[in-house]
C-alpha cells in the first residue's frame, strides 16, 4: 500500500514539476475563452463558438509555451501513469463538443455554460492527476458558474468572459501552491 501510495504521490509531483501545477494549461484556456468573448463583442455568436473551438486547439501548445517561460520543462516522464488520465480526460472533452455545439443551435446562450459545465467536470479529473484539491474548487466553480448563468438567463457573451476569467483566477490560486518538488 505504501509503494502504490508513494509512487501516485511521485507521479503526481512529476505532473506539477513539469506543467506548474497545471496552472500553464489554465492561462492558456482561460487567454481563449476571453478572446471568444472578445469575438462574440465584435461578431457574430457562430464565430464565438468557432474561436472557443479552435482556440481551444491549441491550448495544450500554448500551454508548453507558458511553460517554458515559466522555466518547467512541459513534459512528464514518459513512465507516469497519469500522463494516460490525462489524454482519457482530453479524450472525454472533445466527445462533449458536438453536443455543446448541438446546444447551441438550440439556444445559443446556453453554448458557453455548457462548455463551463464540460470543463469543470475535467478540471474534477485534474485533482488526482496533480494532487491538488483546489482542483476540485476549480472544476466546482465552472460547473455552478455555468448553471447559474442558464438560470439567470445571462447574456451570451457572459459565459465567455466568466469562464475564461475564473480560469485565469485559478491559475493565480494554483501556481504558488508549489510543494517541495
Amino acid at each position: 500500500m505504501t509503494t502504490e501510495l508513494n509512487s501516485v504521490q511521485n507521479a503526481q509531483r512529476d505532473m506539477r514539476v513539469a506543467y506548474a501545477n497545471g496552472s500553464t494549461g489554465l492561462i492558456a484556456s482561460g487567454l481563449v475563452w476571453i478572446i471568444a468573448g472578445i469575438v462574440a463583442c465584435y461578431s457574430m455568436p457562430i464565430h464565438a463558438v468557432l474561436a472557443l473551438f479552435i482556440g481551444g486547439m491549441f491550448i495544450f501548445p500554448l500551454s508548453i509555451v507558458i511553460c517554458k517561460l515559466m522555466k518547467c520543462s512541459g513534459n512528464h516522464s514518459k513512465d507516469n501513469p497519469l500522463g494516460s488520465l490525462a489524454l482519457e480526460v482530453t479524450f472525454m472533452m472533445l466527445v462533449c463538443l458536438p453536443i455543446a455545439y448541438v446546444v447551441f443551435t438550440h439556444t445559443a446562450e446556453w453554448f458557453f455554460p455548457t462548455m463551463m459545465l464540460v470543463i469543470g467536470a475535467r478540471y474534477l479529473t485534474f485533482s488526482t492527476l496533480y494532487g491538488l484539491r483546489t482542483y476540485w474548487l476549480c472544476g466546482g466553480a465552472l460547473i455552478a458558474s455555468g448553471f447559474a448563468l442558464v438560470a439567470l438567463k445571462a447574456p451570451f457573451i457572459t459565459g465567455a468572459f466568466v469562464g475564461g476569467g475564473l480560469e485565469l483566477l485559478f491559475a493565480a490560486f494554483i501556481y504558488p501552491q508549489k510543494r517541495h518538488d
